[in-house]
C-alpha cells in the first residue's frame, strides 16, 4: 500500500479518535512507524469496544491491513533504455555563455 493512502487512513482515523474520545496522534508518524499504528489500532478497538462505536473499530481494522500490507514493488526501466537516456543527456552540448564583446577602443 502507498504511503498516501497510508496517510489517508491515519488521518481519518485521527478525526474520529479526537471526536470520539479526546486522545490526539501523529498521522504522519502513524503512516511510517508500524508500531506506533499497531499501538493506535490497539487504543482504537479498545476504545471501540467500550463505548460502542463500531466506526473506530472499522478504521482500525483498516489501518492495521494497511500497516501490514506489502510495500509496492519499485517500478524498474529497462537497463538499455536508463542507458540511452544517460547518453543522449551527455551528448546535448551545454549552453555556451555568450562572450561580451568589447565596445570602444583603448588609447
Amino acid at each position: 500500500m502507498q504511503d498516501s493512502d497510508k496517510l489517508a487512513i491515519a488521518a481519518h482515523l485521527h478525526v474520529l479518535l479526537r471526536r470520539k474520545t479526546g486522545r490526539v496522534t501523529d498521522t504522519e508518524w502513524m503512516a511510517v512507524n508500524a508500531e506506533y499504528a499497531l499501538e493506535v489500532v490497539r487504543f482504537a478497538r479498545q476504545h471501540a469496544l467500550d463505548d460502542g462505536v463500531p466506526e473506530l473499530a472499522e478504521w482500525a481494522d483498516r489501518l492495521d491491513q494497511a500497516v501490514h500490507a506489502p510495500a509496492p514493488a519499485p517500478q524498474r526501466r529497462p537497463l538499455l533504455e536508463t542507458a540511452s537516456q544517460a547518453v543522449r543527456q551527455r551528448l546535448v552540448p551545454e549552453p555556451v555563455a555568450e562572450i561580451p564583446r568589447y565596445v570602444g577602443g583603448i588609447r
